[in-house]
C-alpha cells in the first residue's frame, strides 16, 4: 500500500499538501499519515512550568492533526494514521521516515509567495538521499487545480 506522509500545521500550504495526499491515496487505494512537529521551546522555565509550555504546544498540535485527519476522513471516508513529535523539523521527519519504511511519498507545501520554507528547501536540496519520492505542492494552486492533478 502506497503511504503518502504529510507534515501538518496551521498553514494554507500544509491543507493543500494534505489534499494532494489525499487525494494520490484515494486514487492509488493508498494511505496518508499525517505528521504535526511541536518545536523544542527555545528557554528554560522551572521544571512544572517549562513542562506545562511544553504540553500545550503538544495539544495544540494534535488538535490541529486530528481536525485535519477528520476533514481527510469527511471526504474520503479513510482515517490517515496520526503522530505528534516534538524536535527540529527536519530530524524528526528524517527520523519518522527511517521508522516507517512504508511511506512511499513525502508531500510538502511550499509558499505560494517569497521562499518555499525551510523544510521544502532542506528537503529538495538532499531529494536524492530521500528514501521515497518528495511532492512539492505549489501553494499558489487551487483546490480545483490540486484535483484536476491528483
Amino acid at each position: 500500500m502506497r503511504v503518502y506522509l504529510v507534515i501538518m500545521d496551521e498553514t494554507e500550504e500544509a491543507r493543500k499538501a494534505l489534499r494532494f495526499a489525499a487525494r494520490r491515496a484515494a486514487a492509488t487505494d493508498g494511505a496518508v499519515h499525517i505528521l504535526a512537529l511541536v518545536q523544542p521551546q527555545s528557554f528554560n522555565a522551572f521544571g512544572g512550568v517549562q513542562a506545562t509550555i511544553e504540553q500545550e504546544a503538544r495539544d495544540r498540535a494534535e488538535v490541529m492533526a486530528t481536525s485535519a485527519a477528520g476533514n481527510l476522513y469527511s471526504e474520503s471516508g479513510k482515517m490517515p494514521t496520526i503522530a505528534v513529535r516534538v524536535g527540529e523539523g527536519q530530524a524528526v521527519i528524517k527520523e519518522y521516515l527511517a521508522e516507517h519504511p512504508e511511506v512511499a511519498a513525502l508531500v510538502l507545501g511550499s509558499a505560494p509567495e517569497g521562499g518555499p520554507g525551510p523544510l521544502v528547501t532542506h528537503f529538495s536540496a538532499h531529494a536524492g538521499s530521500l528514501p521515497c519520492p518528495l511532492f512539492v505542492i505549489p501553494g499558489s494552486l487551487s483546490s480545483e487545480d490540486i484535483d484536476q492533478l491528483s
